[in-house]
């Protein structure tokens, strides 16, 4: 994977780096909306645990962590962000036809 460097120009691009070969449009039929509830607030809707909330609004990507597809190839067509974990996530077309997101493995 190709990691561009940022050029110094603010204090808060110092030492910043991109990695470049990942894509980030998701597949429609392979994300849906996740209900993120609470957010320190109590049934009444105050605030009871400080310091929590606000963020980015996150889709959840549908994984495959069975992976029970046997005898059938597949081919990784991009690597994508996932807001929701560390790791990347790889989109997988197989030889049926079926499309599936997997945890992206080190050295693919």
């Amino acid at each position: 994977m190709a990691i561009h460097l940022y050029k110094t120009s603010t204090p808060s691009t110092r030492n910043g780096t991109v990695d470049s070969q990942v894509k980030s449009n998701p597949r429609n039929n392979l994300i849906y909306g996740q209900r993120r509830c609470g957010k320190g607030r109590n049934a009444r809707g105050i605030i009871t645990a400080r310091h929590r909330g606000g963020g980015h609004k996150r889709l959840y990507r549908k994984i495959d962590f069975r992976r029970n597809e046997k005898d059938i190839y597949g081919r990784i067509v991009t690597i994508e962000y996932d807001p929701n974990r560390n790791a990347y996530i790889c989109l997988i077309h197989y030889g049926d036809g079926e499309k599936r997101y997997i945890l992206h493995p080190g050295g693919l």
